[in-house]
């Protein structure tokens, strides 16, 4: 269970700290990475990342990890101040994406997976397209006629 890559000499000594403890808790359920991806909602891939230092887990995944353990509330509410400090700490991707300007001069960003998900920019809700309106109302009078024909036949 303990032959885990070493960690980037240049990572910061809380998130080195948070990942070696992550680490140990994960050793300490026994489970293989798949395994611990079916006891919680994050993948085989998501951990390697998570306990591999490339990217931070998110407070869920860490919570979830705490949970399949079995460890007591004290140690939990640890983990999550671990957490919260390695976050903070926590190394920002090397290339982050340009921040183009559209014609009115707001901010726009593109999608970008990598980018965990406290950088991600809130994304603008867009307005429901008139094609998914009308298939809404289509819909409801479809249903109020079932309804009318329905109580005629039945009487």
């Amino acid at each position: 269970m303990g032959a885990w890559q070493p960690l980037p000499d240049d990572l910061p000594p809380e998130v080195r700290h948070f990942v070696e403890q992550l680490r140990q808790l994960k050793d300490r359920t026994g489970l293989s990475l798949v395994a611990l991806g079916a006891r919680t909602a994050y993948s085989k891939s998501s951990w390697q990342r998570y306990l591999n230092a490339t990217q931070p887990p998110p407070r869920p995944a860490v919570v979830a990890l705490c949970r399949v353990a079995g460890i007591d509330k004290e140690e939990a509410e640890r983990f999550g101040v671990r957490w919260e400090l390695a976050v903070q700490a926590w190394p920002k991707p090397a290339t982050v994406p340009a921040k183009p300007e559209d014609a009115d001069g707001a901010e726009e960003y593109e999608d970008d997976p990598t980018l965990p998900w406290w950088d991600a920019p809130p994304k603008e809700q867009k307005p429901p397209s008139r094609r998914l309106l009308a298939v809404a109302v289509a819909l409801v009078v479809v249903l109020v006629l079932t309804a009318v024909i329905g109580a005629l036949a039945l009487g």
